[in-house]
């Protein structure tokens, strides 16, 4: 058997933090949220059983979880053969993020999303940790590819 590589451990570490912290503002965070910088920044409890921004909510929970675990496990298998190490940080980033979204979703039926972002009448739809370390690792990955 293979030695895990070090993308396959950044992921489960982003998933485990990504679990920890929902689990943890879920429990602690009071029903309207928490304003952290006024006008730009609060904590709040959303659902979102939904994918990206909320989209395509009628398709089902279990079917979504499904498509994470498999995303997660394609990028563990695709990644294994990656030379270069921004790219494995990347695809790291990736399989974690959506591992913790999968397992949240297959265990809760949603997404917990906490991350409150507005400036004026500019609101960001509430995200977390995991879709950040999507986010960054798509763009990681992109920028790494022009490398």
């Amino acid at each position: 058997m293979r030695r895990p590589e070090g993308f396959h451990l950044l992921a489960l570490i982003i998933a485990a933090l990504d679990l920890v912290s929902k689990e943890i503002l879920f429990r602690v965070l009071p029903p309207p949220g928490y304003t952290l910088l006024p006008g730009v920044l609060n904590l709040v409890k959303v659902h979102n059983t939904g994918v990206a921004f909320g989209l395509f909510r009628e398709w089902g929970g279990v079917l979504w979880s499904f498509i994470g675990l498999l995303a997660a496990g394609a990028i563990f298998w695709w990644g294994r053969g990656e030379k270069d190490r921004g790219r494995r940080v990347a695809l790291g980033l990736v399989a974690g993020g959506a591992l913790g979204n999968a397992l949240d979703r297959l265990w809760h039926g949603a997404v917990f999303d906490f991350v409150d972002l507005h400036w004026g009448v500019h609101h960001w739809p509430a995200f977390n940790l995991a879709d950040t370390a999507i986010t960054l690792g798509i763009g990681l990955y992109l920028w790494r590819l022009r490398a």
